[in-house]
């Protein structure tokens, strides 16, 4: 089975159909999205400038990180549940669409990005948490993910612009 001919069967499936026909189930799908996407990216937007020094300087990062943690977390996991939830809606549009397959790079690659930064530098966080200036991996991890959930939030805005006739 192809990629086409299964957006297509998530499409006509008598869930897609019925988030598509609701008069309340997609928008409200759809602003939950949203706010998922404020707690986890919005609030990873503050450790990321946190981590290049440009922001909140007085504060150490695991003082920041550590109560940020559950609630960025909680947001990932309701945007990820929310977003497959769009998708099913108006999949055999959005998977002809470039800028879709661009946004699931950038979420894979931010995804690395963020273990690479948990196994590398998370683990001894508070080694180095009151350093005047944070280790340069660490720097780097923040600025790449500044960089790339940027994009994919840059992306994802594209798709219903770009998908609808």
């Amino acid at each position: 089975m192809s990629l086409i001919e299964l957006s297509q069967q998530l499409y006509d499936s008598e869930l897609g159909t019925a988030l598509r026909e609701s008069i309340y189930m997609f928008p409200i799908i759809e602003g939950l999205h949203l706010i998922g996407l404020a707690f986890s990216v919005g609030l990873l937007v503050f450790v990321d400038l946190r981590l290049l020094g440009l922001f909140l300087r007085f504060i150490p990062i695991d003082k920041l990180l550590h109560p940020l943690r559950p609630w960025i977390l909680v947001g990932f996991l309701v945007t990820i549940v929310t977003g497959i939830l769009l998708f099913v809606a108006a999949a055999s549009k959005i998977v002809l669409l470039d800028v879709f397959f661009y946004k699931l790079i950038f979420i894979v690659l931010a995804g690395i990005n963020a273990f690479w930064f948990e196994v590398k530098w998370g683990q001894q966080i508070k080694n180095w948490a009151n350093d005047e200036q944070y280790p340069k991996g660490a720097r780097i991890a923040g600025g790449v993910s500044l960089a790339l959930w940027s994009l994919v939030v840059i992306t994802g805005r594209l798709i219903p612009y770009l998908s609808y006739e």
